[in-house]
């Protein structure tokens, strides 16, 4: 039994460390942008992504160890939006247009 709990604590541990990572690359990655990205690829402004992954990502490390709460969750799901729909969006921006939803004859 004591083993079994061990093992719980392990893999717990070793969820909210990857966790923490995908929101501490998310915070990194929304400073390194550039400010005109956000809003010429439609979405919010930086500060406003920065205040958002930043406190995901403080909360992340606060519940490093224990991943499955709610605080948590909200927090990765706002990472998770930011690396789904905003990172994209202004990394295309910053290519220069050619985002991912372009084809040979226009955006599609």
């Amino acid at each position: 039994m004591m083993a079994l709990n061990s093992a719980q604590n392990l893999l717990a541990a070793a969820v909210g460390l990857g966790v923490f990572a995908m929101m501490l690359w998310a915070l990194v990655h929304c400073a390194r942008t550039r400010q005109d990205a956000f809003p010429a690829a439609g979405k919010r402004t930086k500060t406003f992504w920065l205040l958002l992954t930043g406190g995901a990502t403080l909360v992340g490390f606060i519940f490093m160890l224990n991943p499955f709460n709610l605080f948590n969750l909200a927090a990765i799901v706002a990472a998770g939006v930011y690396h789904a729909d905003v990172k994209p969006a202004v990394n295309g921006v910053q290519r220069g247009g050619q985002g991912t939803h372009m084809g040979p004859y226009g955006p599609w």
